[in-house]
């Protein structure tokens, strides 16, 4: 089966954070995407979302942001992965080291927990900065049974 591709174009603020929310969990069902694998998504794309308007700088507030959802039927296992294509500062999130977690509360420290999120809730990240773009791809994938 071929490929399904749909997109949407959002604004860096919080309404359009959740129309993308919104977008992301009803086109994920109308092409079948298991729900808890939706709900990991859409949690990933607020994340994502996030860091770009805190994170991503002015290019990033103004550009409109892209998303590219593509959701694939394979005989043995079945993917759903979305795009998110922003204009802001470069930031190749792979590169990070995995952040180890603290073992007790006063090891704790505030924030930076995005990614390791990200990280659980995907099965395959991909990035890449192409003119002047990030290009962040969070995938999953599951066997039809």
């Amino acid at each position: 089966m071929s490929p399904r591709f749909d997109e949407l174009t959002i604004g860096a603020n919080g309404a359009e954070v959740r129309r993308a929310s919104e977008w992301l969990d009803t086109t994920c069902r109308r092409h079948d995407v298991p729900q808890a694998l939706v709900e990991r998504l859409v949690l990933c794309l607020n994340e994502v979302l996030a860091n770009v308007i805190t994170h991503g700088g002015g290019k990033a507030l103004v550009a409109p942001i892209r998303l590219l959802l593509e959701v694939r039927f394979d005989q043995d296992c079945s993917k759903a992965s979305v795009t998110v294509s922003d204009a802001g500062m470069a930031f190749d999130p792979l590169s990070v080291p995995k952040r180890i977690l603290p073992k007790t509360l006063a090891e704790a420290s505030p924030g930076g927990l995005g990614l390791v999120m990200i990280r659980r809730c995907s099965d395959w990240l991909h990035y890449r900065h192409e003119d002047g773009h990030n290009h962040l791809t969070i995938g999953t994938r599951w066997n039809l049974q």
